[in-house]
């Protein structure tokens, strides 16, 4: 004999449904909370998961860039200089040349904060969701004067998170495909946004990290100024 199923009652279907919605909002606000407590107590994930693999690729790229060099005629006038810091200022200005915005440049390895970056060219937002990125304005080390780099502090991997930690004396080195430099914390300080002041030449090499401050907020910027200390030569610049 045929068993026959009573039909949910519009009631019954209302309620379900209900209980799925419910079930839906409860899992969503889980998320947002596990979302918004992790970017307060470490990063934001889903950005820091985008330039994780961003940084996968560039690390690829630098090893091409290293691999490539200057062009033949580059590597002809190059002969013929023989002062090493004027070689070492000749691939720097080269690199500047051969690279465009966004590109790997660089690594940027700051041994206080477990901080080892690849750099990119430029410092607009897009260049700075792959990771720190150099000033345009500023050279790069090795041509003399002072250089600067901006990271985020809270998304896309939040390569500036602690720098506020640096102390005087802590070391930051900056390993370009030419040379490798070593500079030491001076000052931290906190200074407007329009502050370019920070980044004038103060007649020795140095180095500028800028972030925003505090986190959570661009009101301000928090600065990290280093002066250079050893350089090793790489490559085509020995």
């Amino acid at each position: 004999m045929a068993v026959v199923t009573a039909k949910p009652g519009r009631g019954e279907r209302r309620r379900r449904l209900l209980h799925g919605l419910s079930t839906v909002l409860i899992a969503v606000g889980v998320l947002v909370l596990a979302d918004a407590a992790a970017t307060l107590l470490w990063q934001e994930p889903l950005t820091a998961l985008q330039t994780k693999v961003r940084q996968h690729g560039l690390a690829k790229d630098l090893k091409k860039l290293e691999a490539t060099g200057p062009s033949p005629i580059e590597r002809r006038v190059l002969s013929g200089i023989d002062d090493q810091r004027r070689r070492i200022a000749f691939l720097a200005r080269s690199l500047q040349r051969r690279t465009a915005p966004g590109d790997a440049i660089g690594r940027l390895v700051i041994p206080k904060l477990g901080a080892d970056f690849v750099m990119v060219k430029g410092s607009d937002p897009a260049d700075l969701r792959k990771g720190p990125g150099t000033f345009d304005d500023t050279p790069l080390p090795g041509v003399g004067g002072t250089s600067a780099i901006a990271g985020h502090r809270t998304t896309y991997l939040a390569p500036f998170r602690h720098v506020d930690d640096l102390k005087p004396g802590d070391r930051i080195t900056v390993k370009m495909p030419y040379a490798t430099f070593t500079y030491r914390v001076q000052r931290t300080r906190i200074v407007s946004p329009d502050a370019i002041k920070v980044l004038r030449d103060v007649g020795y090499d140095r180095l500028v990290l800028s972030a925003c401050h505090p986190l959570f907020s661009a009101a301000q910027r928090i600065v990290v100024v280093s002066r250079l200390t050893k350089v090793d030569p790489l490559g085509l610049a020995r």
